[in-house]
C-alpha cells in the first residue's frame, strides 16, 4: 500500500481548526489524525466527541482517532458514532482489547492497537489478526513536539516482520517526533502511516511541508518496490 502522511491536529490552531484542516486537505492529505487525551491516562487534556462530530461535518478525509484515555472499553464505539474511520486503542489502557476491536469493526470503523514506547510488539501476537492498524508511539504520549525515541524504527521493523510472518494486511503507523528529516527512514523501516503534527502545522508553510513529506514517503516506497 502507498504510505500516507497523516497531519495531526494536536498541533493545529484550535481557534482556526477548520482552516487548518482545509489547508492540508487541499494539499492532498488523505488521513487526518485526531488525538483524544483525557488528562488521566496521559497528562494532558485535548478534545472529545463534540469536536470530532464538528470535524466530521467539514471534511471528507479519513479520520484516524487515537484514544489516549483510561476507559476505551466504554468509549471506543462512541467515537465511531461521532465520525471516526479508524479508532486505535492503547494496549496498556484496554481491559478487553479483543472485545474493543470487535466492537469498533462491527460499528463500521477500522480498529487498531497502540503501543507505548516501553511495550514490546510481541504482546500483540494473539490480537494482530483483528487489527487494521498498529500505532507505534515514538514518544511518550501526552504532548506534541517531543523528541523522537531513537529505538522506535527497530520496533517498527520487528512489527513488520511479525505482520509478514502472519501473512496479514495490517497498516503500521508511527507517531511522535516525525518530520521531513526522518520520513524516509520511517518508510524504509516499514511504516505505512506517518503522523506529523508540529512538523507540519508549526512550519512556515504547512501545505508545502505536508507535500514534501508525502513525496519523500512515496519516493522511498517506489525504491523499495523496485528493489523487491
Amino acid at each position: 500500500m502507498k504510505p500516507e502522511v497523516a497531519p495531526s491536529i494536536l498541533s493545529a490552531d484550535f481557534a482556526n481548526l477548520a482552516r487548518d484542516i482545509r489547508v492540508v486537505e487541499d494539499a492532498g492529505a488523505k488521513i487526518l489524525h485526531v488525538d483524544v487525551m483525557d488528562g488521566h491516562f496521559v497528562p494532558n487534556l485535548t478534545i472529545g466527541l463534540p469536536v470530532l462530530e464538528s470535524i466530521r461535518k467539514i471534511t471528507d478525509l479519513l479520520i484516524d482517532v487515537h484514544l489516549m484515555i483510561s476507559n476505551p472499553d466504554a468509549m471506543a464505539v462512541r467515537y465511531v458514532e461521532a465520525g471516526a474511520d479508524f479508532v486505535t486503542v492503547h494496549y496498556e489502557a484496554a481491559t478487553h482489547l479483543d472485545q474493543i476491536l470487535t466492537q469498533v469493526r462491527e460499528s463500521g470503523a477500522m480498529p487498531g492497537a497502540v503501543l507505548n514506547p516501553h511495550t514490546p510488539v510481541s504482546v500483540l501476537e494473539e490480537i494482530l489478526p483483528k487489527c487494521e492498524m498498529v500505532l507505534i508511539m515514538s514518544v511518550n504520549p501526552g504532548y506534541g513536539g517531543q523528541e523522537f525515541i531513537s529505538t522506535s524504527f527497530d520496533k517498527v521493523r520487528k512489527l513488520r516482520k511479525l505482520v509478514e510472518a502472519m501473512d496479514l494486511n495490517v497498516r503500521i503507523e508511527i507517531d511522535g517526533g516525525i518530520g521531513l528529516h526522518n520520513t524516509a527512514e520511517a518508510v524504509y523501516a516499514g511504516v505505512d502511516v506517518i503522523v506529523a503534527g508540529s512538523a507540519i502545522f508549526h512550519s512556515k508553510d504547512p501545505a508545502a511541508t505536508y507535500r514534501d513529506m508525502q513525496s519523500t514517503a512515496e519516493r522511498v516506497n517506489v525504491e523499495l518496490r523496485s528493489d523487491a
